[in-house]
């Protein structure tokens, strides 16, 4: 697949993130796990709390980069960011926008292309300017242009500041299946069967749901300068176990947060539930306050 295989030169720099972090922590970081997880009750709990991660950043540099996923998962982190927009609490006049990912021939007017979800559940309720928003073309005539041009786009820009993430049921980022290259970028994917499985939910029939995608790759994803994971639901429990306590895998994509230094993953009780460290996250939470500064 285009751009699916970069070298290792690209997780040798997550090594060295890994490394640097590890042996020299940034001034006034808080001592704490590489990932952060914060375990709430509720779905609806799990998006305020996500929403005030995403609105301390837009606080803090009002022309933010903002990566962003679509699915069900992060629907109510986007409708409680619109709320705040609308009780005057945040400001998306200058924030800049990049998807995660887009199928493969749907067109942008169809009403499950990624296109219309972003459009109808979040852009259309905040100030965000059109020329801002940048969504992966499911309808591109040239495939490998097109996923260069997304790249060097972000770069252009200075990077991600905060990635929003869903996890899929097999443990996927975007939409980088099992066996998808850590080091991987922007390219067109086949899509596995679990994952038009689980979409087949959104279309009228099973057989509508696209093969393919543009996605964002896995190498593309961890350079952004945070990360927040979200899931809940039971059946997330496996894939987020695997990517927050197994090993660093091509076969759990979300297992490479593990290697960034500024993830943090939001989770309601039943996302959790297979979590073995889950008493240890939630005495961190509680003691965070106290934490010292390093």
């Amino acid at each position: 697949m285009l751009l699916e295989s970069q070298g290792i030169s690209h997780l040798r720099h997550c090594s060295r993130i890994w490394s640097a972090f590890l042996h020299a922590p940034a001034p006034g970081r808080i001592l704490s796990p590489i990932m952060e997880v914060i375990i709430c009750n509720t779905y609806e709990e799990l998006c305020r709390a996500a929403a005030r991660e995403v609105a301390d950043v837009l606080n803090a540099k009002p022309n933010a980069v903002l990566g962003l996923a679509t699915g069900s998962t992060p629907l109510g982190l986007y409708q409680e960011l619109a709320r705040m927009y609308k009780r005057g609490e945040l400001d998306f006049s200058h924030v800049t926008t990049f998807n995660l990912d887009e199928y493969v021939g749907l067109p942008i007017t169809h009403p499950q292309s990624y296109y219309h979800f972003m459009h109808e559940n979040f852009f259309k309720h905040i100030n965000i300017p059109p020329h801002n928003i940048h969504i992966p073309s499911g309808t591109t005539t040239n495939y490998r242009a097109f996923c260069e041009w997304y790249e060097k786009r972000i770069v252009e820009v200075g990077g991600i500041d905060l990635q929003i993430l869903g996890i899929g049921s097999d443990g996927h980022i975007g939409f980088n299946e099992p066996g998808s290259s850590l080091s991987s970028r922007t390219r067109l994917k086949t899509l596995a069967r679990p994952t038009i499985e689980d979409n087949a939910r959104f279309f009228d029939k099973p057989q509508d749901v696209p093969i393919y995608a543009i996605t964002m790759g896995v190498g593309t994803i961890i350079e952004a300068k945070q990360c927040l994971l979200m899931a809940n639901g039971k059946k997330k429990a496996r894939a987020i176990a695997a990517a927050i306590e197994g090993p660093v895998t091509s076969m759990i994509t979300a297992s490479a947060l593990q290697l960034h230094p500024e993830t943090k993953a939001y989770l309601d009780t039943e996302a959790a539930s297979e979590l073995q460290m889950r008493d240890y996250y939630d005495w961190i939470q509680l003691k965070k306050p106290g934490a010292p500064r390093v």
